[in-house]
């Protein structure tokens, strides 16, 4: 067949380890025999990110603002041990983080629904996005031990000097400790619209909370900024699409989603957002069926896997041996980056590719041939664990079967 043709690079993110080898497999088996395809790369593996003082990084995501579409492998967020492995001038941030705050974006993971792989509630019949505020609150705390006998106030002094105090604690007879939190109105805002957008994107009701009943300035923030835009901004869009915007507190949305069937989009703040999407992933199945992507509030898309490295695998790879590694959610993040550089540049061959891409590899699994990881997870009947390199062929023969 002719090449589908692109008009627009996507941003194309390479990664570390296992992942990174997964990377050029699907390329090379999934995409190059179908795509011509144009991308802008940018090399975000460990090594180029400490050669390039991780300038590299910001690079990819100041491409993606241009672009709009971008496709991210996982990396590696070094810690002690890795600094020693690399020889890394700093313990570089993560590239993850460091892209958020660039784009400004929140960060959407929802799994991918496999008949045959079935999560542990057996309602959730549809998948369930995670919405998570990737800003402030614990991740960006300052915190202390406390002396008995100490007072711990909160103090805010403005432009002229003036100061506003208010008691946090007073400790009287045991040592203890405090932690400052804090988040800004222009990133609530932010958030609060990237999740209508996607909402309306996806045409998929949201769910917002958090617990204004207890925290009455600072979560009752939140909740006024959502009510606020949504009143002004996308109330009649939303009435008109068939979705609704919906908020309570975060112990009654549990509670709600458990019974459920799924096919929301549950909105949530940077600590509940980071706890619930693993939650959520696990009940689902594994966090190699688990899509992410980041979105920003003026329509910027950078789609990824949920998942790390796989380093385990990686080592064994480096030795020669075969591994099993799970690709599904790398080509979905392939898949879900040509769909909307599709829809973006009116290239329908490339929806449709990306449709029939999602669908191989759906019925690739459900034919029984799966990785390791869903093997245990499958009541598939006649099922079979194979290496990564079998598992993508058979997703290329199913793809190549659906262009004939």
């Amino acid at each position: 067949m002719e090449k589908i043709r692109m008009t627009t690079p996507l941003v194309e993110m390479d990664g570390d380890e296992m992942t990174r080898v997964i990377w050029q497999m699907i390329k090379d088996e999934l995409i190059l025999p179908y795509v011509d395809l144009k991308t802008e790369y940018y090399d975000l593996g460990l090594e180029y990110r400490n050669e390039t003082n991780d300038q590299v990084t910001i690079d990819s995501a100041e491409a993606t603002k241009k672009y709009g579409v971008a496709v991210k492998c996982a990396t590696i967020t070094p810690n002690a041990a890795r600094m020693t492995e690399y020889n890394l001038k700093e313990m570089w941030k993560s590239p993850n983080g460091t892209i958020r705050a660039i784009l400004d974006g929140t960060v959407f993971r929802a799994p991918i629904v496999i008949k045959g792989i079935n999560p542990f509630i057996p309602t959730w019949t549809k998948p369930i996005t995670i919405a998570r505020h990737a800003y402030g609150d614990i991740y960006k705390n300052a915190e202390m031990k406390v002396p008995a006998s100490c007072k711990a106030e909160l103090l805010v002094t403005d432009e002229n000097g003036n100061e506003t105090k208010t008691l946090i604690h007073q400790f009287t007879d045991s040592d203890g400790i405090i932690q400052g939190v804090h988040n800004i109105d222009k990133s609530i805002a932010s958030f609060a619209r990237s999740c209508f957008n996607y909402a309306l994107d996806t045409k998929m009701d949201i769910w917002f909370a958090s617990k204004d009943t207890i925290s009455k300035t600072y979560d009752h923030r939140f909740k006024d900024i959502f009510a606020e835009i949504y009143d002004a901004e996308y109330k009649t869009k939303f009435e008109e699409a068939g979705i609704e915007y919906f908020y309570t507190l975060i112990d009654d949305v549990v509670a709600r989603i458990v019974r459920s069937n799924g096919g929301v989009i549950w909105a949530c703040k940077n600590y509940d957002g980071d706890v619930m999407s693993d939650m959520v992933a696990t009940a689902y199945g594994s966090l190699g069926l688990m899509t992410s992507v980041l979105v920003s509030p003026d329509g910027v898309y950078e789609y990824e896997a949920a998942h790390g490295t796989v380093q385990r695998h990686y080592y064994k790879w480096l030795k020669g041996e075969k591994t099993s590694t799970n690709p599904v959610a790398t080509i979905f993040a392939w898949s879900g980056a040509f769909r909307k550089r599709g829809e973006l540049d009116n290239i329908p061959e490339l929806c449709d590719y990306a449709d029939k891409l999602e669908a191989a590899t759906i019925a690739t699994i459900e034919s029984g041939i799966m990785t390791g990881d869903l093997y245990s997870l499958s009541s598939i009947e006649g099922k079979q664990t194979v290496d990564s390199e079998t598992f993508l062929k058979a997703i290329a023969d199913n793809l190549a079967k659906s262009y004939n």
